[in-house]
């Protein structure tokens, strides 16, 4: 390390009130900065983490270890570490509910709620790679009006009583997608219909939002009207 004279650096009142504390002393002083532990500067320990919470849970749903080890390219051993680690008691359990919606959107991994009730409830790779193309913005959990989902394009089926396949005593959140200034529901469509066969006006939902002009669109004009779900 090199080391400087303090009097060609630190103004002259500022040296004086130093020398006051340390006159002769070698002082080490900080760059302001906290420290930061391995990795997260660069983001490449939330990767991890992302990586290692799906993996989890898709083993948790029914994927053997040698399927998640081509997944994912890593060793059996590698997967099995994952897996049976000591530090997945802080990790969030995945389920197609809205209790754990909210829990994945206050912890910052609402993607990843998103490709887990899509990848492993729905079993919809195809809407997985449709819906999360050019790197989607996300916002909720929200509550949200139904009457602003636009209706074209599919049909909505009237007395849908007992014949949806969502558990109504746990249900989901809606996955609303914003395209240019409107709503709609692409996914969940019998699920939508049940829910205004009962009359429900507003429901938690995650609007997903397709690149940053989009989402600058529905900052302006939908950004401070909803209230989001912190909890359940």
């Amino acid at each position: 390390m090199k080391y400087e004279n303090a009097k060609d650096i630190i103004p002259e009142e500022l040296l004086k009130e130093i020398q006051k504390y340390a006159a002769g002393k070698l002082l080490y002083i900080p760059s302001g900065e906290e420290k930061r532990a391995w990795g997260e500067t660069s983001g490449y320990r939330g990767q991890l983490r992302r990586r290692n919470l799906m993996i989890r849970n898709k083993y948790a749903h029914g994927l053997t270890v040698s399927e998640l080890a081509d997944e994912y390219f890593l060793s059996l051993d590698s997967i099995k570490k994952i897996i049976y680690s000591k530090n997945n008691d802080n990790m969030i359990t995945y389920s197609p509910t809205l209790e754990s919606a909210v829990k994945y959107a206050n912890a910052g991994l609402m993607e990843e709620w998103i490709q887990c009730y899509l990848l492993l409830t729905w079993k919809a790779a195809p809407i997985v790679h449709d819906l999360m193309k050019g790197d989607p913005l996300y916002f909720g959990v929200v509550k949200f009006p139904l009457r602003l989902i636009q209706c074209e394009g599919y049909e909505i089926r009237e007395n849908l009583a007992g014949e949806s396949d969502v558990d109504v005593s746990t249900p989901p959140p809606l996955l609303i997608q914003y395209e240019e200034g409107k709503f709609y529901c692409t996914v969940q469509q019998e699920f939508l219909a049940l829910l205004k066969q009962r009359k429900v006006n507003a429901y938690p939902t995650i609007i997903v939002l397709k690149g940053n002009s989009e989402y600058k669109r529905f900052m302006k004009y939908y950004g401070n009207i909803f209230i989001y779900v912190a909890k359940v």
